[in-house]
């Protein structure tokens, strides 16, 4: 088939658990399209250093992948490990080079489903590049034709574009409704 890729999955661990677990499902196992490479729960400890989690993230668990889904929740857009994985995932280095990147808007993301969403609820640095062209957002589906294509584009486009990661990495977690009024 030729068109299999290696994924990574970001998302929040807590309310957006159950939408990657139904994505792995159903990509990852019954069509084959792709091999998960996703953090899970409890693979990191919290109280290591700051440097020393994003290394990890980098160095080993975005190592080999070739393309970062973002799975796009309400509150996604305010987490300091998806923003820290998306500027993993855009740098070439000695032990990962450039991923394609793509978001997903889940059903409980309040734009699901519209013709527009609010760019403040989406990760800054995703909409930094889909605003360049690099990076594109979808509407969830189970419609394997669909996500293939969407990840195997995004796979093509990575060298193609070059990628904007020149935004502040998060320091913490965000609060707020959109990011707009903290940046």
């Amino acid at each position: 088939m030729g068109r299999r890729h290696n994924v990574f999955v970001s998302y929040h661990h807590e309310n957006d658990q159950s939408y990657r677990n139904e994505f792995e499902q159903c990509f990852s196992h019954c069509y084959d399209i792709m091999v998960s490479k996703s953090v899970q729960l409890g693979d990191i400890a919290p109280n290591l250093k700051t440097e020393t989690i994003r290394r990890k993230i980098r160095d080993e668990y975005l190592r080999d992948s070739t393309v970062l889904v973002v799975l796009i929740g309400k509150d996604t857009w305010k987490r300091k490990y998806i923003d820290w994985e998306i500027s993993s995932s855009i740098r070439d280095t000695q032990y990962n080079s450039r991923m394609g990147l793509i978001g997903i808007l889940l059903p409980s993301h309040p734009d699901y489903g519209k013709k527009t969403y609010n760019p403040y609820t989406i990760p800054p640095r995703l909409q930094d590049n889909v605003e360049k062209g690099f990076a594109k957002i979808y509407n969830w589906t189970m419609n394997k034709n669909c996500v293939q294509d969407w990840i195997h584009e995004a796979f093509n486009r990575r060298y193609n574009i070059i990628p904007d990661n020149s935004r502040t990495l998060f320091r913490n977690n965000r609060s707020f409704y959109q990011w707009q009024w903290q940046d």
